[in-house]
């Protein structure tokens, strides 16, 4: 409703906007991204809005193989939060159908939802915001093959002296050979806005575990008083070494995404918001360590069904949707048991 106004005045009937691309959604009602993806979703005078429906409208995936194979509702997710344009909604039902009744095959890699926040100008204009992201996301293949070090196990009551086990590197599809995971991507382990990202998705533990989904932290650096300090107050699963980076630079399209505290965090107001929604968790922080390194959050599916969704961290301290995640990972859940059940049949 706070676009109304804007929408009223603009003289376009409500399929004329329906219809309307994201980026002229954007410019022209100045709509943030979720917003948008409610507003093209709104077909219904229902107010709860599933992010299953964006998916299902927007599904076109990407193969990154020649031969055709079947797609399924779960994993492939959608396009892009950011595609120009949307299919009618009587082809999407029919597309989302026709889905729902094919299996997804091994060996097949999937594109999945990019999302992040809108970065805008700050300093009056006089600093720009950081150069647009891609709306692709990252291909399997430069996910699959990265190594990983377990820093810590999964917390349980004992388990502190294993911290300082040091665990060998293997190849991180391996965590997701048989069920799906999230990996949480932070800047620092020591900086307040990730601890409390960190925290709020932790806290859902009991859900992720009911969906079948695995929880991991992924850190960029090592500093043992840092892990220390993190696990298990904050963060109680699987903390993981990505010592080459790979994660992160996978995030940015194999680059690193870096900016500098004073343009991205000291000038730039959504970064200072973002700070007093932390801040008013009450955590305690530190300035130890690589700050400068965005992170963001991958959600992977079972096997090699391919990336679900991907969330960059445009603006420090931006997090993912946690309704949005636990949608991602309730349709793979979904997906599966549909799986099961044909085989069953």
């Amino acid at each position: 409703m706070q676009y109304a106004d804007k929408m009223e005045d603009c003289g376009k009937a409500l399929s004329e906007l329906i219809n309307l691309s994201t980026t002229d959604l954007s410019t022209q009602f100045e709509m943030k991204r979720g917003h948008i993806a409610r507003f093209i979703n709104r077909t219904t005078s229902d107010d709860s809005v599933k992010l299953r429906a964006l998916a299902a409208r927007r599904r076109s995936s990407t193969m990154h193989r020649d031969d055709s194979i079947p797609k399924s509702v779960g994993s492939n997710s959608s396009n892009s939060l950011t595609r120009s344009h949307i299919r009618s909604n009587a082809a999407s039902d029919a597309l989302e159908q026709s889905m729902a009744d094919m299996k997804i095959k091994e060996g097949y890699v999937f594109k999945g939802i990019v999302a992040a926040e809108p970065a805008e100008p700050r300093a009056c204009g006089c600093v720009n915001p950081p150069p647009p992201i891609s709306d692709q996301v990252a291909p399997y293949g430069t996910v699959e093959n990265i190594s990983v070090q377990k820093l810590t196990p999964e917390y349980k009551i004992g388990m502190e002296p294993l911290v300082k086990t040091k665990a060998p590197p293997l190849k991180v599809s391996e965590l997701w050979r048989d069920k799906p995971a999230v990996f949480l991507c932070l800047r620092r382990p020591g900086c307040i806005m990730c601890r409390a990202e960190a925290h709020q998705l932790y806290s859902r533990k009991a859900i992720f575990d009911a969906l079948g989904v695995q929880l991991f932290a992924v850190l960029h650096e090592q500093i043992d008083s840092e892990v220390k300090d993190f696990w298990p107050r904050y963060w109680g699963g699987v903390v993981l070494l990505d010592r080459g980076r790979d994660f992160f630079k996978a995030l940015g399209g194999g680059k690193l995404l870096k900016e500098k505290f004073l343009s991205g965090f000291l000038l730039n107001p959504r970064s200072l918001s973002n700070y007093k929604r932390a801040k008013a968790m009450h955590i305690d922080y530190n300035f130890k360590g690589e700050g400068e390194i965005k992170g963001g959050l991958f959600i992977i599916g079972m096997g090699k069904s391919g990336i679900a969704y991907q969330f960059i961290e445009r603006n420090f301290g931006d997090w993912a949707p946690i309704a949005e995640v636990i949608e991602i990972c309730t349709q793979m859940q979904n997906q599966q048991e549909g799986q099961r059940m044909s085989v069953q049949y």
